[in-house]
């Protein structure tokens, strides 16, 4: 499996972000904007402490392992590459999501003396940082996840993810 390239998640978010500011001008052209949720930070967070809380429990779980305690539990491989399959759709989608979100915060900072323009600002930021504790979370999730080194599987020196 390949690794998260960050280069890839900063153009999602570049180009979502672009296209949002653009939407949302030509739809603001015509009268209304659709609005932020309040719900969009909220959903984000919570997918960030999940993809965090399981790469917790597996770092523990590989360290007690490792030290050779007798009540270790092991890591079932199929279950560590699950997670680093959810971590890598949870980047892509907060990359995609948070440059939309970006690119309409960046629109209604024109108008923040509206209240509700403010409010939706204010909504579209916490979307944005959110979206990227989603990506640092999956980040840190498939370096836990990560293989160690092993020049015998292919000589390229590259370490496989699980």
């Amino acid at each position: 499996m390949r690794e998260l390239r960050i280069r890839v998640l900063a153009a999602v978010f570049v180009v979502a972000g672009i296209l949002s500011w653009a939407g949302a001008r030509l739809w603001n052209s015509v009268g209304t904007l659709p609005s932020v949720p309040l719900a969009a930070p909220i959903v984000l967070a919570v997918i960030a402490v999940v993809l965090l809380a399981t790469a917790l429990s597996i770092r523990s779980r590989l360290k007690a392992q490792r030290e050779r305690r007798p009540e270790a539990k092991g890591v079932d491989p199929l279950m560590a590459a699950r997670a680093v399959v959810f971590g890598h759709a949870s980047a892509l989608v907060a990359a995609l999501v948070a440059g939309m979100y970006g690119g309409t915060g960046v629109f209604l900072l024109e108008s923040l003396d509206i209240p509700a323009r403010r409010d939706q600002a204010i909504y579209a930021g916490l979307s944005v940082v959110a979206g990227i504790g989603v990506i640092a979370a999956a980040i840190f999730l498939e370096r836990v996840c990560k293989l160690p080194e092993d020049d015998e599987n292919d000589g390229t020196g590259v370490a496989p993810t699980v």
